[in-house]
């Protein structure tokens, strides 16, 4: 397996009257960058092989290696911002000094044909100690003539690989998070309809609706109330991604404290939108006198909608992902509208029963 940061490769060296095919970088005065310690120049972009280069040139060594006495000189990939997640590239390159006496350049490249990866944390390969500075320096090796020197550089790239990804990002659930949205529902014994719904309201960044059929739904009609939590906006949630809830419904017992409720840690994504109880409460017990769920034949409906992780596919656009968990409530006193049931069948094949 290679490792990127132990790099015992052997160096080769050659020697060619051929000049470098893809960049040459010429430096005037270059004596001047090593009398004012300029630590490194990174050359014009150019491209070679699909992407974009640079050849980048340390005249004191470069010092965060550790290097003295010498020459430094790398190849950088630049203009990645645009590649997708997991991108490497593998290329053979050659770095080149001009012995302007002889009119031939001596190249440096990894011996045995080795292949470097190039990826998001390693986007510079070169060489640590290219050429002595004192063998540099003096006239009589023709590399720095009338203080005038040439760099130059090969690239060939041999192989890309892109990969795909998921981010899934968890918060932790705080009181501040765990608002609750309310439903009333007036007349709830005159309710004729099968399915009706509450106003939409924000958590989590997310739009959602309480589904209530108060008769029940499938094996659970005539004898219980089935209740849902919808989620509405799909579009924030394309390309296979999901949404963890850990929700709450609860209908309020208006006499007493000890409400009814139900909880549920749920993944809803495109195709699975409901979570919720086809046999949420017996309507025998709803409707009892005395237990405080219907007063002056109201029904009061909370749901706790805390979003606790997102997870998304990267398709990765050069930009971070980034999860804003905040969770905003809207209090509704209105009665949900009617729920079209033809509809609905179609999306009750999303729903989560517990």
């Amino acid at each position: 397996m290679e490792n990127d940061f132990v790099d015992q490769v052997e160096i080769s060296r050659s020697i060619s009257h051929v000049p470098p095919a893809h960049f040459i970088l010429k430096i005037e005065a270059f004596s001047s960058l090593v009398e004012n310690d300029v630590e490194k120049y990174g050359s014009l972009e150019f491209d070679a092989g699909g992407y974009k280069w640079k050849l980048v040139v340390y005249p004191n060594g470069n010092k965060n290696e550790n290097v003295k006495d010498h020459i430094s000189v790398y190849l950088a990939m630049v203009d990645t911002s645009s590649f997708g997640l997991g991108w490497e590239v593998y290329v053979i390159f050659r770095l080149f000094v001009l012995d302007q006496k002889k009119d031939e350049f001596l190249i440096l490249q990894d011996a045995m044909g080795k292949q470097r990866r190039f990826h998001g944390l390693k986007l510079e390969w070169g060489f640590d100690q290219f050429i002595p500075l004192e063998e540099f320096i003096n006239a009589s090796n023709g590399y720095l003539v009338g203080d005038t020197c040439v760099f130059g550089a090969e690239v060939f790239v041999k192989e890309t690989k892109e990969c795909t990804g998921e981010c899934l990002s968890m918060t932790k659930l705080t009181s501040a998070s765990n608002y609750k949205h309310v439903w009333k529902i007036e007349n709830f014994s005159k309710l004729e309809d099968r399915f009706y719904e509450s106003e939409v309201f924000v958590a989590g960044d997310q739009k959602w609706k309480i589904l209530l059929l108060p008769k029940g739904l499938g094996e659970a009609s005539g004898s219980h109330i089935s209740m849902y939590l919808r989620l509405i906006d799909l579009s924030t949630i394309t390309g296979g991604s999901k949404i963890y809830v850990l929700f709450t419904l609860r209908i309020r017992n208006q006499l007493l404290s000890k409400h009814y409720e139900k909880k549920a840690g749920e993944w809803l994504n495109t195709s699975t939108q409901f979570g919720g109880w086809k046999k949420f409460v017996e309507l025998n017990y709803l409707n009892k006198a005395g237990n405080g769920f219907l007063v002056n034949d109201v029904c009061i409906v909370e749901a706790e909608v805390p979003v606790l992780g997102i997870s998304k596919a990267l398709n990765f656009d050069g930009d971070q992902i980034k999860i804003d968990a905040s969770i905003h409530v809207s209090a509704s006193d209105n009665r949900g509208s009617v729920l079209d049931f033809s509809n609905f069948e179609e999306l009750a094949s999303g729903l989560v029963v517990v």
